[in-house]
């Protein structure tokens, strides 16, 4: 592996004395120096390392991270610790250096998470004479493990399942137990600190109910809850979701049975405004809805963020996956393409957020790199910017700040336009007996939540505004109460209606023109999803049924929602 960039020492004699200790080739030289000008944690690592990196010089990447796993045998913790610093000090050189690109560094840390979970999990479950030889375990990669996304100095989110259909029913307390203990101590291996480093820190609060919940859940369990009590949160969560240890073919059972969870057979544009509350209140309790600033500024969840380009990508595959699986990626860059492929973003948006994604993981990796904690903030100081600069082979700290700043900016203007799109301004031209007839509607099913009437309420004028345009407004308005008033819930439709205003003037003119077609939509309202595509109001030209999913009732169901839209 040969290099083709360099950071700058921060530290120009630490640096030297790395350098010397180490004694890299030429190519190498200041790759190490810039690495340990930088960043204490890798100068430390590489001292620790600096025999096990006389051998790695003139070999593959690629080999060297297949060979870094202990042996199997005995407990796996020392040896993974030791593996994971070998990792830790490998993906930087490679990074810094520009043998990786950042994707490449993110694939080659999640490699090493999976491999390091599946010898964790797999020795303590085979230590515990309380638990069968095939207990029906299922580790699920979550988050950015799950997609092949991990960063530099990562946690790892799991949810662990277990299939209790394979054990007798008696037995059932008895190995939930014995699966608790092994997964404790699973993750004590992972995440305990010793004079040997961790290997990851876990979180295993993304499982259904963790305040309620033992840390091993039945899929049965989990399959009712996500049934029955699943936010939208745990949709796009699930989004990402990837068995990675245990039994995964059962994981991956598990995972294709919460498909009618995680993607609605209707656009679920609902989806959009739920994510953006959940942005406003993440900022509102980190304290980050603040002016865009480099210094200190959250690269994760600040404005701008890595997390928003997240949350935009999810929210349009929620809105869209049920109806096309090509939209169904977990990684953040192939989902944005998907999108722009089919038309749920403009490729110039998703092309900036692509850019921006890698960008600010870049620099959430040389945040991480200094001294191996798991922040996304910059530092606030001028000697720590100097620093990530420097990290970044910048040697002006001004022009590294304004680039960044850029980035994030060019984040938050796309991330704010598509989520916060302009309201039509309350509007005078309103059908006669508009008031009585909204103060009516309040008490219909549809309006029902304060979330739905909140919904309206943002979509009144243009509605009205349609409905005072028929030739005859006052029979429109009688015509679209009938719509209203059969419709069992409103929240899912008026957030289609919102985030497609075309929507609004079709209902208003079916309304006036064609009152029975607008009484049977308030029965059927999901045909309109069929008039979001592209060729909808392109003249008839004969019919050619969708190709229908496997199984008979699957296709017979995708055969009559097509027959419903054409018709």
């Amino acid at each position: 592996m040969r290099p083709t960039r360099a950071p700058i020492p921060f530290d120009p004699a630490a640096g030297r004395r790395m350098r010397e200790a180490v004694a890299p080739p030429s190519a190498w030289a200041e790759v190490v120096a810039g690495a340990a000008g930088c960043s204490p944690f890798l100068a430390g690592a590489m001292a620790r390392e600096a025999d096990w990196l006389g051998g790695v010089w003139d070999r593959e990447p690629d080999a060297i991270l297949a060979d870094l796993l202990p042996d199997p045998a005995g407990d796996p913790g020392p040896g993974l610790r030791r593996a994971r610093r070998r990792v830790a000090v490998l993906t930087a050189l490679c990074d810094l250096g520009g043998v990786w690109d950042t994707d490449r560094v993110c694939r080659a840390l999640t490699g090493f998470a999976d491999a390091a979970t599946a010898r964790a999990f797999g020795h303590a479950v085979a230590a515990r004479r309380d638990v069968p030889e095939d207990p029906g375990l299922v580790v699920m990669a979550m988050g950015k493990m799950g997609a092949g996304e991990l960063n530099y100095s990562s946690d790892i989110d799991l949810i662990l399942l277990y299939d209790q259909d394979r054990h007798d029913p008696s037995d059932y307390a008895a190995v939930r137990a014995g699966l608790v203990r092994a997964a404790r101590a699973a993750c004590k291996t992972l995440s305990d600190v010793t004079a040997e480093g961790y290997v990851f820190r876990t979180d295993l609060r993304l499982r259904p109910d963790p305040a309620s919940t033992p840390i091993v859940v039945a899929t049965e369990a989990a399959e009712r809850y996500y049934e029955g009590f699943g936010r939208t949160w745990e949709r796009a969560a699930w989004i990402k979701a990837r068995p990675c240890a245990g039994d995964v073919a059962a994981g991956g059972r598990f995972r294709d049975g919460l498909r009618p969870f995680v993607w609605r057979r209707h656009l679920d544009f609902a989806a959009i405004r739920d994510a953006h509350d959940m942005r406003l209140a993440i900022r509102d309790a980190k304290g980050l809805g603040g002016p865009l600033a480099v210094p200190g500024h959250d690269l994760k969840l600040g404005r701008g963020g890595i997390r928003e380009i997240e949350f935009l990508a999810q929210t349009r595959q929620l809105i869209a996956g049920g109806r096309d699986p090509a939209l169904r990626s977990p990684r953040t860059a192939d989902a944005l393409a998907a999108l722009a492929g089919a038309g749920w973003m403009a490729e110039d948006d998703a092309a900036a957020l692509t850019d921006a994604y890698w960008r600010l993981r870049d620099a959430e990796h040389r945040v991480q790199m200094v001294h191996d904690a798991q922040t996304h903030r910059m530092p606030p100081d001028a000697d720590g910017l100097r620093r990530i600069a420097c990290l970044h082979g910048e040697g002006d700290p001004d022009r590294f700040a304004a680039g960044l700043r850029e980035t994030l900016r060019a984040v938050d203007a796309v991330v704010s336009r598509l989520y916060e799109p302009g309201r039509p301004a309350r509007t005078v031209a309103e059908p006669e007996g508009a008031d009585g007839a909204v103060a009516r509607w309040r008490s219909y099913p549809a309006l029902r939540s304060e979330r739905a009437r909140d919904a309206f309420d943002r979509l009144r004028p243009a509605l009205m505004a349609g409905l005072a345009r028929a030739p005859r407004p006052a029979e429109a308005l009688a015509a679209f109460d009938g719509f209203l008033r059969g419709l069992p819930a409103g929240v899912q439709l008026f957030a289609l209606f919102e985030a497609n205003p075309v929507l609004v003037d079709l209902i208003a003119d079916v309304s006036a023109t064609a009152p029975d077609l607008a009484r049977f939509l308030s029965g059927n309202a999901a045909v309109l999803d069929g008039v979001l595509d592209g060729t909808f109001f392109a003249p008839l030209s004969g019919f050619a049924a969708p190709d229908a999913p496997d199984g008979f009732e699957a296709g017979m169901d995708a055969l009559r929602r097509w027959h419903r839209e054409q018709h």
